[in-house]
């Protein structure tokens, strides 16, 4: 018989979902489309689902929904086995913008009322992107009652100093996330 789950095995979107993630293996050129970007990522669907983390499951790609009369595709739709929740996956060649996020929002209200199955946690989304702003991200996810992430890819590592930030900036936001659970866990009776 299996073990039983306990509350504080519980994972959280925040803790599954990274960012960056290094697409290296994708070979991809500098000038690439976002088309070229999703065949590329197919292609080496092994890798990809790998460099995203334990759990992730391959389910569509350019997933056609229908909202009132218009047609729109889903770059990439996976499951979390962990998380019990479809992700959507949304690519983006260039900077995140505002229209990025009312486009995830969309989609992750189709995906919550059509194809979300009894049982299952609500969607998540998470906007591929090579770059963006943070002040952009805060003020264009502000008021999105959904889990939405935008996570940057890189096609090649970044030089040394780059690499360093980014380290440093990795162990503050896993000294935050350890910090807040010991707050939870201390609340619990």
């Amino acid at each position: 018989m299996g073990r039983r789950a306990k509350a504080e095995d519980a994972v959280t979107a925040d803790e599954e979902i990274r960012d960056p993630y290094l697409l290296e293996f994708l070979d991809l050129k500098d000038e690439f489309s976002e088309n070229d970007l999703e065949d590329a990522l197919i292609r080496h669907l092994e890798w990809f689902l790998l460099e995203l983390g334990a759990g992730f499951t391959f389910v569509a790609r350019q997933k056609r929904i229908r909202v009132g009369n218009t047609w729109y595709r889903i770059d990439l739709l996976l499951y979390h086995r962990a998380l019990r929740c479809l992700v959507i996956i949304d690519l983006k060649r260039g900077h995140f913008t505002h229209a990025d996020a009312g486009q995830m929002n969309l989609y992750l209200n189709y995906v919550k009322e059509h194809l979300t199955l009894p049982g299952e946690a609500d969607p998540i989304g998470i906007i591929l992107c090579s770059a963006r702003d943070a002040s952009v991200v805060k003020y264009a996810m502000g008021g999105i009652n959904a889990n939405v992430f935008a996570s940057r890819y890189m096609t090649e590592l970044p030089d040394p100093e780059t690499l360093r930030q980014e380290i440093v900036s990795a162990e503050h936001t896993l000294e935050s996330i350890a910090a807040m659970k010991g707050k939870r866990q201390a609340k619990l009776p």
